[in-house]
């Protein structure tokens, strides 16, 4: 035996090595998967317009080029050229407390850079029926780094995704009071996760460290209807799909234990869907001064019951113990997301704003980890417009969001990942600029 080899650890290592093979590649699966997609990871930064109402009134208000995302119907509504281009600042901020675990190193928190997530749009009216337009925006993301030294990072050290749509829209106003309108949609999806392993007892003090790279370009579609109810309240749905993808990368593993002789790049490829959501809402104006909005999606987050990964390059050996197919059930479910909002006309060049949404978490207590410690989200948002011209409007938006305190508990079933249990505090403050220019 080596004489390096002297804790429990190091024994299950040596004599079932099939179990440590197949966490590898288990851990490294689970980072590509839920890191992209967990509750508070899908953005909903595509419009300052609509941030200023905490996105109530999305699918109905068709304020700008932006409807493209919030109802592609909506452009019916615009009798003139538009270009609308903006961005959202993220600062994020998760505080750890109440850590229990058996590894050394320490537990930081705010693991979360400073994000900016740009949005732009481009709208035209083809004639007295039909318009069109243009949508690039960013559905997904995320950059999670913990510092080296993170008590959780056997389960999560590293996580960066991203995703960018482009979206070409058509329109068409059957009627005064009712348009449909879609255009399918172009994304992106890029994801890169590293999970340690505790193998510095068997390897000179070196821990494992597996990572792993893929992307994939998709298409899916977004389609809506707006119906004007009376001369004062607008209703729209609209309906995202789901997009299916297949990333295809490498999954790495370095400074493994020699005896495995698992060093090095496996070919690895991961059926991804990200799920279809239903987003409906009321625009209704008061007076005119005071308009109101209401609105609520549903998210189809069911279909992350669970992830595959078909590795290729894979040993005789390897494919003997099945690790060519490896799976890692999630158990997400539904979610049915409100928001309530209103605006304020303070005079000919200024228009105020103000909402609130509740935003409820996919992921199950028992399903929560250092990768997606999210809980209920809550939100409250102030914005304005400022037009000086019929040409210009710049809108800004400020938003403050919080979780509900959550808990992870994550356990020691392998012997090469410590047990890390610990409170999180999250919370984020936004903000978000916007130019439209009208010709």
């Amino acid at each position: 035996m080596n004489q390096k080899c002297r804790v429990t650890p190091c024994l299950a290592i040596q004599q079932t090595p099939t179990r440590w093979i197949k966490l590898i590649y288990t851990v490294a699966l689970i980072g590509a998967s839920t890191t992209a997609l967990a509750n508070g990871i899908a953005l909903n930064e595509e419009s300052t317009s609509s941030a200023g109402t905490a996105y109530a009134g999305r699918s109905s208000s068709a304020l700008d080029a932006s409807t493209i995302y919030g109802n592609p119907a909506g452009l019916t509504k615009l009798p003139r050229s538009e270009v609308t281009g903006g961005i959202a600042l993220l600062s994020i901020k998760d505080n750890i407390s109440d850590v229990q675990s058996n590894a050394t190193g320490t537990s930081k928190g705010n693991s979360v850079p400073l994000a900016a997530i740009p949005f732009a749009y481009f709208s035209t009216p083809l004639d007295e029926r039909f318009s069109a337009g243009l949508g690039l925006y960013v559905p997904f993301g995320l950059i999670n780094n913990y510092e080296s030294t993170f008590q959780g990072r056997y389960y999560g050290a590293y996580s960066k995704t991203q995703a960018i749509t482009l979206q070409p829209t058509l329109a068409y106003r059957i009627n005064d009071d009712f348009s449909i309108g879609g255009g399918p949609t172009l994304n992106r999806f890029d994801a890169e996760m590293q999970n340690n392993l505790a193998t510095g007892n068997l390897n000179n003090g070196r821990e494992t460290l597996v990572t792993i790279k893929g992307n994939d370009t998709a298409i899916g579609y977004n389609i809506g209807v707006l119906f004007d109810l009376s001369d004062a309240t607008r209703w729209g749905v609209t309906y995202h799909s789901k997009v299916s993808y297949q990333l295809k990368g490498h999954t790495e593993v370095a400074d493994a234990p020699g005896v495995l002789a698992l060093n090095g790049k496996y070919d690895a490829r991961i059926g991804l869907d990200t799920p279809e959501s239903l987003d409906t809402s009321i625009t209704h104006h008061f007076n005119d001064r005071w308009t109101g909005y209401l609105g609520t999606v549903w998210t189809r987050w069911s279909r992350l019951d669970k992830f595959e990964a078909i590795n290729s390059g894979v040993s005789a050996a390897g494919q003997s113990l099945g690790l060519d197919r490896v799976g890692e059930p999630l158990n997400w479910h539904d979610t049915w997301s409100t928001a309530l909002g209103a605006s304020y006309q303070l005079d000919r060049q200024w228009l105020l704003r103000a909402g609130y949404a509740y935003d409820p978490t996919p992921v199950r207590n028992a399903d929560r980890s250092v990768r997606i410690p999210v809980g209920n989200r809550n939100s409250i948002a102030l914005g304005a417009a400022f037009s000086p011209n019929a040409e210009m409007t710049i809108d800004l938006a400020y938003g403050y969001i919080w979780d509900s305190n959550t808990s992870v508990r994550q356990t020691n079933n392998s012997g090469l990942q410590p047990g890390y249990s610990a409170k999180y505090n999250n919370s984020a403050n936004e903000l978000s600029m916007q130019l439209t220019y009208r010709y």
